[in-house]
């Protein structure tokens, strides 16, 4: 069984969210604050959380950063009014793993549970290309024995070009699998990701694997 926490303080839209799920056979717990969220998360392990960025207490962004800072490694699926560029790279950075602007049909939050959850079930325990390595169960990355910090969303871009490995991966492909069906290619977003993690496990080394292939999109070269 697949547990869900849906943390949201406006009651509507959080049993709308909790009837919806239970209905496609989800376990969903829900809670008003980040709070009652802690002692929730204390007593139990959720699959995913479904977390409102304005909450009392804190935003939904710092409650993320507190979660990840503590361990928590389920999927977070961020609800928020605000939709502009910046903003989704904070959701993104914050800790959050997909990102829902308000607002949203069903279908559409239903669709990117789904996604998350497929996520969880293909996981294999690592992922290596060389002396690149991703654990996918403590989240470490490392090249040449070097641990390298990355934000959530740029593990979950390598962590998709790592399973695609020589093959040249479209803007569109990129979108819909690590940001959600509905997230636009052409949003400058993807450059600004790909940038951070070429920075990182690229530059520190004479080796360069992440490619830029014009009028195509980006390829990881597996390293001899």
């Amino acid at each position: 069984m697949i547990n869900i926490l849906v943390v949201e303080d406006e009651k509507k839209v959080s049993a709308f969210i909790q009837q919806g799920l239970k209905e496609v056979g989800y376990e969903v717990e829900t809670a008003e604050s980040p709070g009652i969220a802690r002692e929730l998360i204390r007593s139990k392990k959720f699959d995913l959380l479904i977390l409102d960025v304005m909450l009392p207490e804190m935003s939904g962004m710092d409650f993320a950063k507190e979660l990840r800072a503590n361990g928590h490694n389920g999927f977070i699926l961020m609800l928020t009014a605000l939709s502009t560029t910046k903003d989704k790279i904070q959701g993104l950075d914050s800790g959050a793993d997909d990102y829902l602007a308000k607002p949203f049909e069903f279908e559409e939050l239903l669709a990117r549970v789904r996604a998350l959850i497929r996520r969880k079930s293909d996981d294999k325990a690592q992922l290596r290309n060389g002396d690149l390595i991703m654990d996918l169960i403590t989240r470490n990355v490392t090249r040449d024995g070097i641990r390298i910090e990355l934000t959530t969303k740029e593990f979950s871009l390598l962590e998709f070009l790592m399973r695609n490995q020589e093959k040249v991966m479209d803007r569109s492909a990129i979108a819909r699998q690590v940001w959600g069906a509905d997230f636009d290619p052409d949003s400058n977003v993807i450059d600004v990701y790909i940038n951070h993690l070429r920075k990182k496990i690229d530059s520190p080394y004479p080796k360069k694997i992440l490619k830029t292939v014009v009028g195509q999109g980006y390829v990881l070269n597996k390293i001899d």
